[in-house]
């Protein structure tokens, strides 16, 4: 089936490999229509990627990215390295308004386990992802099923249980990081973790003023563009600015956390 969406910047219709349904997942659509790659928390994701693990994009073979969305990260990368990565999703909305170009695009639960994918890639990216996962042990288990043997899976997530306010709620987030309860989930699954970071440390005060705002709010729609919308160009040059008056890697403080981990153990 072919697909196209009103954000591609591709006059090219894309096709969508549909090996597994369609169905719905806990994503708000509302954010696939505000980010874009030119949004500072996008570009400042991606940024601190290449800080902290560039080399191994680089240099790796086969990549793919569980819950790819509408191709954020498979645009940027394709972009910055020429390369493609597979993707992965099961909201059909976003992968109808992908803005990948030469990446697969693929409909699949990860828990059907397709033989095809068994232990084919050597490095998977699982952006944003896991804070709405339920059962992390479950999906991790199937995730891990996808990695080479000595493979690496690249993660990000949100920070700060102490910063979970209506936003996340709104978001579909279930939980949100710390390094402790990170590594206790990466130990539960047999994954070691190798680097991480925390990043946004320049953007706490406005996640708090986040979750001040949004107290009591009650439309899905609105909280999402209240909190992730930047509003104007110039208010977002201006965040994406200050979000770059930090090193990488640090272990302080942030909006988010990003980790390289391996597995253990070979495929399961």
């Amino acid at each position: 089936m072919l697909a196209t969406g009103p954000r591609s910047e591709s006059s090219k219709l894309r096709k969508i490999e549909y090996l597994t349904a369609a169905t719905e997942v806990s994503m708000a659509n509302t954010w696939f229509d505000i980010a874009s790659l030119d949004h500072f928390w996008v570009e400042r994701r991606f940024a601190v990627l290449l800080r902290l693990c560039g080399h191994q994009v680089s240099s790796a073979r086969e990549m793919a990215e569980i819950g790819c969305g509408h191709g954020l990260l498979q645009r940027q990368i394709e972009d910055q390295y020429g390369k493609p990565v597979t993707g992965f999703d099961l909201n059909q909305y976003g992968l109808q308004h992908s803005l990948s170009r030469i990446s697969r695009l693929c409909s699949y639960d990860i828990q059907q386990r397709n033989q095809e994918f068994r232990g084919k890639f050597d490095l998977i990216f699982l952006f944003d992802v896991l804070e709405h996962i339920h059962d992390e042990d479950r999906f991790l288990d199937s995730l891990l099923f996808h990695l080479a043997p000595k493979g690496k899976l690249i993660l990000n997530v949100p920070a700060g249980q102490w910063a979970f306010s209506n936003y996340d709620v709104a978001a579909g987030h279930v939980r949100r990081y710390g390094i402790d309860a990170l590594q206790a989930v990466a130990l539960r699954n047999k994954l070691q973790l190798e680097e991480w970071t925390f990043w946004g440390l320049p953007l706490v005060p406005a996640l708090v003023a986040r979750k001040l705002v949004l107290m009591g709010a009650g439309d899905e729609r609105k909280i999402i563009a209240t909190g992730f919308d930047s509003k104007a160009s110039w208010i977002n040059n201006a965040l994406k600015t200050l979000s770059q008056l930090e090193w990488i890697p640090q272990k302080i403080l942030g909006t988010s956390l990003m980790a390289v981990l391996h597995g253990t153990n070979g495929i399961t």
